[in-house]
């Protein structure tokens, strides 16, 4: 599943009670990197039913980024039991996230 919150407190709420991985995308309008790579985080989402992907915009919820140590855009933050176990920085192609995926999951 994939999703967009605007409420820093859903937000938080997802980090929380999101069972499976939650893949925290944060992104900027502005980012064409981040473009990119949002197709591929849908496709991944559809074929993982333990996958959800929340997509955060930075500038809309400069809190959260800060709060999340986001300097550069895409950041991907993988979530389990509520708590962070992988960062990707950057555009980065789908073996790449899946092998990240699979270790977000083993972590």
């Amino acid at each position: 599943m994939s999703t967009s919150l605007t409420s820093p407190a859903a937000i938080r709420e997802a980090i929380a009670s999101t069972e499976g991985v939650l893949i925290i995308d944060f992104t900027a309008a502005w980012c064409g990197p981040c473009k990119q790579i949002r197709p591929i985080l849908d496709d991944m989402a559809a074929d993982h039913a333990d996958v959800t992907v929340l997509a955060v915009d930075v500038d809309e919820q400069p809190s959260l980024a800060a709060e999340h140590q986001v300097l550069s855009m895409p950041t991907l933050l993988f979530v389990r039991d509520g708590r962070p176990v992988r960062r990707v920085v950057g555009a980065r192609p789908r073996g790449y996230l899946e092998a990240e995926l699979a270790a977000s999951r083993e972590s």
